[in-house]
């Protein structure tokens, strides 16, 4: 798994206007990686309680979440593109890795990704 994040995930980064044209080829390539990207966030958490917590949780939320997608959703324009793409990121989420948190609070790892959901 650890290979696969750090090799394998590639997001480009343009500009926002070059991605507002969802025709572009750079859109359209981009949009395929992140998809990519969330397939492979939602497979990474599948190991949840079976491998260490530690260890999914780094991955899946220090080096994939904050390298690669939240720098995608960010860049983003806001609306519907973004709501679904902030949707499909927390369904991968384990319920269970929110379970102990006080209200109004959120994991380390996802306070950035948390003030976005906020704005």
């Amino acid at each position: 798994m650890k290979k696969s994040v750090e090799e394998d995930v590639f997001i480009p980064l343009y500009p926002k206007s070059t991605v507002e044209d969802k025709s572009s080829l750079r859109s359209k390539f981009q949009e395929r990686r992140f998809w990519s990207a969330v397939k492979l966030l939602s497979n990474v958490v599948l190991w949840d309680g079976i491998v260490q917590d530690d260890k999914v949780r780094d991955l899946g939320l220090s080096k994939l979440m904050n390298r690669y997608l939240l720098l995608n959703i960010l860049n983003t324009p806001l609306g519907p593109d973004n709501i679904e793409k902030c949707n499909k990121v927390v369904a991968c989420l384990p319920e269970r890795w929110f379970q102990d948190l006080k209200g109004g609070s959120t994991l380390p790892e996802l306070l950035n990704f948390s003030q976005h959901l906020l704005q």
